[in-house]
């Protein structure tokens, strides 16, 4: 069967509140079979879906502060992981990973553009690198979704070249699709929730919710009274996120009418003229609330958030830090580069919090899924990627032993390939691929 009649037949046996306009997917519901695999629930097979999400800061952290050693509730985690405490038993910190080919190629671009594949990356102007681990998992599992997955971005993508004459396209994208393209990726969270629940049409800025209101509560009367009051939930949290994104579709709105009245393109206009939020704090748990509903619903169980690209220049006035990002990880011992480390792991926690309190059987949406955060260097003074800090939230439907602290740091070079974990998590997400990028073997003791 095609990839194209595969994805038809799982549409088909899906239950979604339609209205004028837009298609909501719903959540797992115990009661009703509002997925394609729910049917098999009964046969004794697990029914829940494995999802996997790549969160990814640029530029380093503060070294003194990232560090972890224990185990479960006995892990201690140094001040910049703080914000993953309420986690610590579905925690891995894994330290000592490292790409090779972002090694010894000149800084920044070439540290960041195979962050999620490890392919060696061409300099000058045609692009060349490889597909990335995101979009692996897609071509093989995308077909059983409505989205094959979702990349989002809360900073425009830059072009032109930098000084290593690497392309800016490098420093600007983690999810490639092929050797020579990146995937296109959404930076207005307006967007991204439109087509999270296929909003169209002249009706775009009503309210999803009153649209599917009739629909909503014929399902409301035929669930169980615990599916009740998890779909009353799920309807509330679409709301609140929809309230959050009228506003800020206003702002985009008339970013557009500037920019064609100025002939400027909007890429290259400054935040907030460009219609992005003003405070990344807001665009940040926007996305990642996108990225929560997205897993919730199946509607994908592949996703990647560029928090921040390479050579960032976001502002941090909420944390009283007065550098932009890139400026500030040249001082990367700092109070204030601690800071801002924490924050970018603060906000891994919110999306964990978000899937951690999304029933889902006898656990839960986080505990199906599996978070990855990563970093593109250690140092930012010294733009050093012989390691690269992260760490994973969620074990993959208990198939990811969790509640560890793994070092690498000792075991050699052929022993600790950032490609040898997405090896590992591929396999454990029922792909049973043997290579990937420069690995040949899963990550050992994963």
């Amino acid at each position: 069967m095609s990839q194209k009649s595969h994805r038809s037949n799982a549409l088909s046996r899906r239950t979604v509140l339609k209205g004028t306009g837009v298609a909501m997917a719903l959540p797992w519901l115990e009661s009703i079979p509002v997925w394609g695999a729910s049917e098999s629930a009964s046969a004794g097979s697990n029914p829940f879906p494995k999802r996997f999400a790549a969160l990814f800061m640029a530029c380093g952290i503060n070294g003194q502060h990232w560090w972890a050693k224990g185990d479960g509730d006995d892990m201690e985690l140094g001040k910049t992981l703080t914000p993953l405490e309420p986690f610590k038993q579905k925690l891995n910190v894994i330290s000592g990973l490292f790409n090779k080919n972002a090694t010894g190629v000149g800084i920044h671009p070439g540290q960041t553009g195979n962050i999620l594949s490890g392919a060696s990356l061409q300099k000058g102007a045609e692009l060349r690198g490889g597909i990335s681990v995101d979009q692996f998992l897609a071509n093989h599992i995308g077909h059983e979704t409505v989205q094959s997955s979702l990349v989002l971005g809360c900073e425009q993508p830059v072009t032109g070249y930098h000084e290593t004459n690497f392309s800016m396209a490098y420093s600007s994208h983690i999810s490639w699709q092929n050797a020579t393209s990146p995937v296109p990726m959404e930076v207005y969270p307006s967007l991204a929730f439109d087509s999270l629940v296929e909003n169209r049409g002249l009706k775009r800025n009503q309210s999803v919710l009153d649209r599917i209101q009739e629909q909503a509560r014929s399902l409301s009367n035929r669930a169980s009274f615990a599916d009740r009051a998890k779909l009353d939930e799920y309807l509330t949290s679409v709301r609140e996120v929809e309230k959050r994104i009228e506003r800020l579709r206003t702002h985009q709105n008339k970013a557009v009418e500037r920019s064609q009245q100025s002939g400027q393109p909007l890429v290259t206009m400054k935040r907030p003229d460009n219609g992005l939020p003003e405070d990344i704090r807001e665009h940040m748990k926007l996305m990642c609330d996108i990225i929560a509903m997205a897993f919730q619903t199946d509607k994908t169980r592949v996703a990647t958030l560029l928090m921040c690209r390479d050579i960032s220049g976001l502002f941090y006035p909420f944390l009283n830090v007065r550098k932009a990002h890139h400026s500030g990880s040249h001082d990367d011992r700092s109070d204030d580069w601690e800071k801002v480390s924490r924050y970018y792991c603060s906000q891994v926690a919110y999306l964990a919090n978000r899937l951690d309190s999304m029933p889902e059987g006898d656990g839960t949406v986080l505990d199906h899924s599996s978070l990855l955060f990563l970093n593109n260097m250690w140092s930012g003074s010294r733009h050093d990627s012989s390691k690269v800090p992260l760490f994973t939230v969620g074990s993959l439907g208990g198939t990811l032993e969790t509640g560890r602290v793994l070092d690498y740091s000792d075991r050699g070079d052929e022993n600790r390939k950032l490609c040898s974990l997405y090896l590992g998590l591929m396999n454990r997400m029922g792909l049973p691929a043997k290579q990937f990028g420069d690995a040949e073997s899963p990550l050992q003791g994963l």
